[in-house]
């Protein structure tokens, strides 16, 4: 009897490539140790983008729950990933302290993902962060010069708003902080004149440094509920003298320029909040009112002009918007301190369990990543089994 040969195929190693680029980066991580080609495949151009695109066309995003660990907003913030599979209900999956939280406090700013990357602000300290790859780095101070303070003046420099984006043609991250330099003049003890000169720092991480480019002669404020950035453009709310506007910086050829806020009625702005967030990659804003437990939220989006697209009436015991979901779902903050969802196609509200100190919740949605930082990986335990002071959901 002919004794049958066994033969060994190997598969194409673009075909292999392409079946890695599906897998989750905590078994593409694993995978380094079995093949050194394959390790340092991982690390290319190449397979970073195909991986995180794979991640991005397959919807396959991960869900990170941002809330005060206690029952005050002085306590620290920490990170709750929530489960995201089907049939899981959000459930939670873990709470994560985060390995540099020495760095920053109860006031802790994120901002991203720019393709799975996220940006932690507080003060004078700015953290990148992959969560995915629990690499992180912390940004190197500012060494741009600021105005000497000229007697009897009493200076004190703070900084403002944070902007967080991605330069396409360059491959590069960037951060952009305003900075305000305040002099005070006193004569006898009392504050006579005071004034401020503002300057606009801008990160490179390719290049590690800071650079000053010229400020726009408005001033930026806070976003308070959604990181605002659409298609290469950060936006913030601004004011000027005529009144308030929205100022955008262009990631690519680093330039500022204003548009218009939405029209309404005067007194508008008194009885509505008026939130600039990313709707489906268009500058979109929602819209809803500031006093009540029942609210109805409109959403416009900027296209040449402002238009709105659609409204959701009268959802009850609700306090803010905190983002959209996949199929159009809304999460927000119940009245009782709650994360809720509410699906506008059936109206159901579902509250998910999970609660924090009024106004410290954020939702954060970001795709899977292996993009480097060139900064440090965190090895130690990072899950906390009970935050501190906080409730076990």
């Amino acid at each position: 009897m002919q004794r049958l040969s066994k033969t060994r195929t190997e598969l194409p190693e673009m075909l292999v490539l392409d079946i890695l680029s599906k897998l989750p980066v905590e078994s593409l991580i694993r995978f380094k140790c079995v093949c050194k080609s394959w390790s340092s495949s991982f690390q290319t151009p190449f397979f970073i983008t195909q991986h995180h695109h794979s991640n991005l066309r397959n919807n396959n995003l991960n869900l990170l729950l941002q809330r005060c660990n206690g029952n005050t907003y002085l306590d620290l913030s920490y990170f709750s990933r929530l489960s995201t599979e089907k049939g899981q209900n959000f459930s939670l999956k873990q709470n994560i302290q985060l390995p540099f939280s020495e760095y920053f406090s109860h006031e802790l700013t994120v901002q991203g993902p720019r393709n799975g990357i996220l940006c932690l602000e507080f003060g004078d300290n700015i953290c990148l962060w992959n969560p995915s790859t629990r690499e992180y780095k912390i940004l190197p101070q500012s060494p741009i010069q600021r105005p000497p303070s000229v007697p009897p003046s009493v200076s004190n420099t703070s900084f403002g708003c944070v902007g967080f984006g991605y330069d396409s043609q360059t491959d590069d991250y960037k951060v952009l902080r305003f900075v305000i330099n305040s002099f005070s003049y006193y004569y006898d003890g009392v504050n006579i004149y005071s004034h401020a000169i503002q300057q606009v720092d801008l990160y490179s991480l390719k290049g590690n440094s800071w650079k000053e480019i010229s400020h726009p002669g408005v001033n930026a404020h806070y976003a308070t509920l959604f990181d605002i950035y659409v298609n290469g453009f950060y936006y913030w709310h601004a004011t000027e003298a005529s009144g308030f506007i929205i100022l955008s910086f262009d990631m690519v050829n680093e330039r500022f320029s204003t548009l218009p806020l939405p029209e309404f009625d005067e007194g508008f702005d008194i009885s509505h909040h008026l939130e600039l967030l990313n709707f489906n990659e268009l500058l979109g804003a929602i819209v809803y009112p500031r006093e009540g437990t029942l609210k109805s939220f409109d959403i416009l989006v900027m296209s040449g002009s402002w238009t709105k697209l659609f409204s959701i009436e009268s959802v009850p015991g609700v306090e803010r918007p905190l983002g959209f979901w996949k199929n159009g779902e809304l999460f927000l903050e119940s009245s009782d301190d709650e994360l809720v969802l509410f699906d506008p196609s059936t109206r159901g509200l579902k509250n998910l369990g999970f609660h924090a100190y009024k106004g410290t919740m954020h939702i954060i949605a970001y795709a899977e990543s292996l993009v480097p930082l060139n900064g440090r990986v965190e090895h130690g335990e990072l899950v906390l089994r009970r935050p501190v002071g906080g409730p076990s959901s």
